[in-house]
């Protein structure tokens, strides 16, 4: 009976945590103009705040590395992928002369939910069922450039 309950509790952590996760996701999409926000209706990018979620994100896979489930492991770390690839991608349009940092943006329509935040159980197993995309010299690259 001890062994059913412990499984219970793990069960209930582990939705915890992936829940924590996405909450952080959503901060980050957020300040990245994906989610519009909830006062304007409008979409906003704050790169430096977006940074910071995507930066704790990162923070949270280096501590847990080794203590994670499968399936927290894979949520944690497709989520971090799927949000720096977002960053990188506003970020040049920032740069490009579309909008500017702290400048309210419309959201594009069929973004108004981040791709990182998975609505339903379904959605939420495929994203940890999905093969993770392979380290490829770009990502390292990014990952080095992505601090300044």
């Amino acid at each position: 009976m001890a062994e059913v309950q412990t499984n219970t509790q793990t069960g209930e952590l582990s939705q915890r945590f992936i829940e924590f996760i996405m909450m952080q996701a959503q901060n980050a999409a957020l300040f990245l103009g994906q989610i519009p926000n909830p006062q304007t209706g409008q979409g906003e990018v704050n790169l430096e705040l977006a940074k910071m979620f995507i930066d704790q994100l990162g923070m949270i896979q280096e501590k847990t590395r080794g203590n994670l489930t499968n399936e927290e492991s894979a949520v944690l770390k497709n989520t971090l992928a799927n949000l720096q690839m977002a960053f990188v991608e506003v970020s040049q349009q920032v740069k490009g002369g579309g909008a500017t940092a702290s400048t309210p943006t419309p959201a594009p329509e069929s973004e108004t939910a981040s791709p990182a935040q998975p609505s339903s159980a379904a959605e939420k197993s495929e994203l940890s069922a999905s093969s993770p995309a392979p380290e490829t010299e770009s990502r390292k690259k990014f990952t080095k450039s992505y601090g300044a």
